[in-house]
């Protein structure tokens, strides 16, 4: 393949994962389309509730390249973050293609890979790296008789401000960060009751202690024995009130033992005073809804006016790569980061964790691991194609021809007569 022929890399998805990407896939020499399907880069990120602030540092939230600046804060706030990424993408000259949604990656039998999307476009990509990250797909459970019942549901995904909630009995099921956060915004800005739906209570945190961040002991421990990681996080667990007569008490297991199942500890953005205080309601699951109330795990019966499902996300990778046979049974990748699995070479999965160190952190370190693993990829293709293209040397043809026929000649059989 001649190196003009070479097509570029088509990073899918325009959030932190596929701009820091793709910034440094292209600091190394090598093209690099980002792929957006919304009509700029941070879609998922636009879409997130208003109030949103992240939970990780500013300096620890910042991808390769390009500080966030100091006038966010410590603590940034969502439409910050969107401007930032904006800023990150300019400044980096970073190649763009926006409303651009690929439905389907196959690989191409010339090599690389075939890219489906809208408007029955096709495109060509010598790598892919797919980095839609996992707040792609909202996740609702299904819930018997939410046809018959009467009251409004929604996911959170759905949720952006709590002034349409004024005066209403709402319902928020999940006790992740998106679901304490909601609570804690409906209750103060004047809905009528809210109650907080927990399956499994989640370990609680301040978001920094005595000016220390959170984020900074997951970063200082995350490689220590969960023994040891769980018992040094133990007493800073406890500098936060026992919630436990209010439906809310301390789990049992180590909060980094939680974390590498992937239960993620919850910030305290005033979930706490509003338990205390009962502005926030802490009741069991729902199992069942019927025409006029919500039927809880207990046994109670409740009638709000609306629920807002905090349940969380899939990543929706199954229509896009399910095919090919690089995702687990929950739809994650199997491989992550530089690694590539045996069934797909050059495609990369990058953004799909959530560590306790923190999302951002670990993909501005993957990014350019990222880039390397895919530069290297590259050249050894670009190599062997410059090698094919190139006529074989004389000398080596006839070394070639000389050692073929002493070949021929040995496994000859031998003339009538010639031995002894």
């Amino acid at each position: 393949m001649p190196t003009a022929d070479i097509s570029p890399v088509h990073v899918i998805g325009g959030g932190p994962a596929g701009l820091a990407t793709a910034a440094a896939l292209k600091e190394r020499g090598v093209r690099a389309v980002v792929l957006e399907r919304g009509s700029d880069v941070g879609h998922s990120w636009r879409r997130h509730y208003a109030r949103l602030r992240l939970h990780t540092t500013r300096r620890w939230s910042a991808l390769p390249g390009l500080p966030i600046p100091r006038s966010a804060g410590r603590w940034v706030a969502r439409d910050d973050f969107v401007a930032y990424l904006e800023r990150y993408a300019r400044h980096h000259r970073l190649e763009l293609a926006a409303g651009v949604a690929v439905s389907r990656v196959e690989a191409a039998e010339s090599g690389g890979w075939r890219l489906a999307a809208n408007g029955g476009r096709v495109l060509h990509a010598s790598a892919v790296v797919v980095a839609t990250g996992n707040s792609h797909t909202p996740r609702l459970p299904e819930w018997p008789g939410t046809a018959e019942w009467g009251g409004t549901l929604l996911h959170a995904a759905e949720y952006q401000e709590a002034e349409p909630f004024r005066d209403r009995d709402v319902l928020v099921v999940g006790v992740g960060n998106t679901g304490a956060d909601i609570a804690v915004e409906l209750a103060a800005r004047g809905a009528a009751r809210v109650r907080l739906a927990v399956r499994t209570s989640p370990h609680i945190m301040r978001r920094s202690t005595l000016g220390w961040p959170t984020q900074a002991g997951g970063v200082l421990t995350r490689r220590l024995p969960l023994p040891v990681a769980d018992g040094l996080a133990r007493p800073v667990t406890r500098t936060v009130p026992n919630l436990g007569r209010h439906g809310l008490p301390r789990p049992e297991d180590g909060l980094f033992t939680r974390a590498r199942g992937g239960s993620i500890p919850v910030i305290d953005t005033g979930l706490v005073r509003a338990v205390r205080r009962r502005q926030v309601e802490v009741v069991e699951t729902p199992v069942e809804f019927t025409a006029d109330a919500v039927r809880l795990a207990d046994g109670e019966e409740i009638t709000p006016d609306t629920v807002i499902a905090a349940t969380g996300y899939r990543t929706g990778l199954e229509e896009l790569v399910g095919h090919l046979g690089v995702l687990d049974e929950d739809g994650r990748p199997l491989v992550h980061g530089p690694r590539v699995h045996a069934a797909a070479p050059g495609l990369r999965f990058t953004g799909y964790t959530n560590p306790i160190s923190g999302m951002l952190r670990e993909i501005a370190r993957d990014a350019p691991k990222v880039a390397d693993a895919v530069a290297a990829d590259l050249a050894a293709a670009r190599l062997a194609a410059e090698r094919a293209e190139q006529p074989e040397p004389a000398e080596r043809r006839r070394g070639r021809a000389r050692r073929r026929a002493a070949a021929e000649a040995a496994a000859a059989p031998a003339e009538p007569g010639s031995a002894g």
